[in-house]
């Protein structure tokens, strides 16, 4: 009896004290005095917390946002600003069509423009992602889906490291070693392919060509192809993956149908940026093609010219006019990147929206 009075009275006080928290009693309540009103409890007292209650770290974490994505949008603004100020004056001096004059001898004649180099700036950053993004999607693919764990990580680090070489040592080794080499390569091509106008040399010559500055343009532009697509396949969630595996898909079925899919705004994105990388490479290529003035489609013949390593062969000895026509080759430049990019997030856009439907 006297255990059982003692655990009632135990638990009295155990309830009483949650219905005391639970009540939230205002200490006061029982010396109010008859008339006066209760004081307000320590609830009351305390600041209501809002949706729009802000702390300190969160307004200045959200400022910085705010600056940093304004920075980049003015700094863009600035670039344009730079390049049309400094464009139109030379532009204006020419005595031809800029956009459709193949030649460039903006110091003597005026008469320049922009037509060649913008046709192999395009054909060959397009041939190095045919060949460069094609590559780095499949190691990217094996990276993240086939090979065993042990080889794996170290075959990442080494696509990583590709990155970081310097151009300069990339255009060297396509002078060097990959144009000779490449040379029987090329005349296997011209006799079996040759019938394609893409593959026929005129004069049967090979050497510093388009197809040449394309492979070194492709190695260039793997590792940032390889490395972000890599990134995305791997967040492919483990339940697409199962459940394609479940049902009875192969391999490749499940790739094709749970992978890709998943990861097609990422690789998107990184052939965008592959693009970026390649249409804007300066002395690689400066150094591997043998510059000329001519629109072609034989990639195998000697020749061939960009935006990029025009303004690198000819910013030293150009004059007022030349120097103002090269940075509006780089205004077009630039045209071109934002054009492909904004196209680009386009695609992924809509080919998002049709997933999801």
């Amino acid at each position: 009896m006297q255990l059982r009075s003692t655990r009632s009275t135990t638990d009295a006080r155990y309830f009483g004290q949650e219905l005391d928290i639970a009540t939230t009693r205002r200490p006061s309540d029982s010396a109010v005095k008859p008339g006066e009103e209760p004081g307000p409890s320590r609830l009351d007292r305390a600041p209501a917390l809002t949706a729009n209650t802000k702390r300190g770290g969160d307004l200045i974490f959200g400022l910085m946002a705010k600056g940093s994505g304004i920075l980049i949008l003015v700094v863009m603004a600035l670039i344009a600003a730079f390049l049309i100020f400094e464009a139109v004056p030379a532009v204006s001096q020419d005595k031809s069509n800029f956009f459709t004059t193949l030649g460039w001898d903006p110091d003597g004649s005026m008469l320049f423009g922009i037509a060649a180099l913008a046709f192999g700036s395009l054909l060959s950053s397009v041939l190095a992602l045919i060949v460069g993004g094609t590559v780095a999607v499949g190691v990217a693919l094996f990276i993240s889906q086939y090979a065993p764990r042990a080889i794996a990580r170290p075959l990442g680090y080494v696509v990583d490291l590709l990155a970081a070489v310097p151009s300069v040592v990339f255009g060297l080794w396509g002078l060097k070693f990959l144009v000779p080499a490449m040379e029987p390569f090329e005349k296997l091509l011209n006799k079996y392919l040759g019938w394609f106008p893409l593959f026929s040399s005129t004069d049967q010559t090979y050497g510093q060509s388009v197809f040449a500055a394309a492979i070194v343009l492709a190695v260039m532009v793997l590792p940032i192809v390889a490395a972000i697509s890599r990134e995305v396949f791997v967040q492919t969630p483990k339940e697409h993956i199962e459940g394609a595996l479940a049902l009875g898909a192969t391999k490749w079925e499940m790739v094709r149908m749970a992978v890709l899919p998943y990861g097609r705004s990422g690789m998107i994105s990184a052939l965008v940026l592959g693009f970026g990388r390649a249409i804007g490479e300066t002395i690689a290529v400066a150094l591997v093609l043998s510059a000329n003035f001519g629109i072609s489609f034989r990639i195998l013949d000697p020749g061939g010219n960009t935006i990029a390593a025009n303004i690198a062969n000819k910013w030293a000895d150009a004059g007022d006019v030349g120097r103002g026509a090269l940075i509006a080759s780089g205004l077009v430049l630039f045209a071109i990147t934002l054009v492909v990019n904004f196209g680009a997030r386009a695609i992924a856009r809509r080919g998002a929206k049709k997933a999801a439907a």
